[in-house]
């Protein structure tokens, strides 16, 4: 136990070895030295359970040198107890510091300073004096600030809004985020170098997955692409709360139907699929209701705005034809299935044919393996999330 079986679990994880020179800068960085003693793990039930070092020392010591994500502290989003800071899988940290490309020249921002674990590889790759990192919670700053001192990095940490950059030390080579958006904000855009790079998680209503690698244009607008992977809390800025129940209030008069589009076609296990919703059905959140009130199996979908709302209905024995039923001024089962036929048309693609090109006053459009094939959107971006649990950063 210890850094050799931390290199070897984030090896499997990736399927191969990390690229250089990230293994050596991941050996020479104790994870440890930014977790506190209490962290939580996810458990068998959806949930998080806690881990104590003192009471529990082998066991944490063991989780905090395998490729786990861990939750350091906890809000109140709605009603709901959510993540708010947490140490993602190093496997996770290392895919989006190979996407950033970075140089021992770079100049960095990084949007969620968080534990402050990725802020020191920043360090060790790039030097201190080159890494500006943002948080807007102020007691993570300071700890994290305390944390890097004590293995010798001296970053510029601030406490601050991440959508608003840092202007002061502006532009960067490089802007990197450790939570995921919906939408680029402009600011990082404004404070990139052209040539420079902007690495983001993804994050839509429909699902949170992708990494977007912008290159920022001479023109002041930026284009690149997604990849996989990917899975961060969303930024505190673009969340809002959007609560099941408001849903189930609306559920009266619904439009019935019936539909051969299996829900788990559109909201299941495959990703590259709930990708492509998310960027072309915008606002657009669903969850999964297995209580049985309505049937053994409903597929709730909803606007952002909770003016629309459809469902779909598996009986538990026939799997060729689903109920259907709509309400609102947006068909928002027919808007999926559409989007669902048109990637099904356009060859299944994976998330790493989609590409994103943002103009220099912040108007988004994604596109499919090209610029000139862009992606057909229904409904209005709305930067709000689904009413889940946050991800880790």
């Amino acid at each position: 136990m210890g850094i050799e079986s931390l290199l070897a679990d984030i090896t499997a994880t990736l399927g191969r070895p990390p690229a250089e020179p990230w293994p050596a800068i991941v050996a020479a960085t104790p994870r440890a030295a930014f977790l506190p003693d209490l962290v939580w793990v996810r458990d068998d039930n959806g949930g998080y359970q806690p881990l104590d070092r003192a009471s529990e020392p082998e066991a944490w010591a063991a989780v905090v040198h395998s490729d786990e994500p861990l939750v350091t502290r906890f809000t109140i989003l709605g009603d709901a107890r959510v993540p708010l800071s947490s140490a993602s899988a190093p496997s996770t940290v290392v895919r989006l510091l190979e996407a950033a490309q970075l140089t021992s020249g770079s100049r960095v921002l990084e949007i969620g300073t968080g534990t402050g674990f990725n802020t020191a590889l920043l360090c060790a790759r790039c030097a201190s004096g080159s890494v500006v990192s943002l948080d807007n919670v102020a007691e993570l700053s300071v700890l994290a600030r305390r944390s890097l001192r004590a293995i010798g990095h001296r970053p510029t940490v601030v406490t601050a809004d991440g959508t608003e950059g840092w202007p002061d030390l502006a532009p960067y080579s490089h802007i990197l985020a450790t939570c995921s958006v919906r939408y680029v904000p402009i600011r990082w855009l404004e404070q990139t170098e052209p040539g420079g790079r902007i690495i983001t998680p993804w994050d839509s209503a429909w699902v949170c997955y992708g990494t977007l690698a912008l290159t920022k244009q001479a023109d002041g607008s930026a284009v690149g692409r997604f990849g996989a992977h990917g899975s961060y809390m969303l930024i505190s800025t673009q969340r809002v709360v959007a609560a099941l129940d408001d849903v189930r209030t609306l559920g009266r008069a619904a439009d019935l139907s019936t539909t051969r589009l299996s829900p788990w076609a559109v909201a299941g296990d495959d990703l590259d699929a709930q990708f492509h919703l998310g960027l072309s059905v915008r606002g657009v959140w669903h969850s999964w209701d297995t209580s049985g009130e309505h049937a053994p199996v409903r597929l709730w979908i909803a606007g952002t705005d909770e003016d629309s709302w459809a469902y779909v209905d598996w009986d538990g024995n026939q799997a060729e034809t689903f109920a259907t039923g709509q309400f609102g001024p947006r068909r928002l089962w027919d808007e999926i299935a559409g989007a669902h036929a048109w990637w099904s048309a356009a060859g299944r693609p994976d998330a790493g044919r989609y590409g994103m090109t943002i103009t220099s006053d912040g108007r988004h459009t994604a596109w499919l393996d090209a610029p000139t094939t862009t992606v057909p959107l229904v409904g209005t971006p709305a930067p709000t999330p689904r009413p889940q649990t946050g991800r880790g950063r």
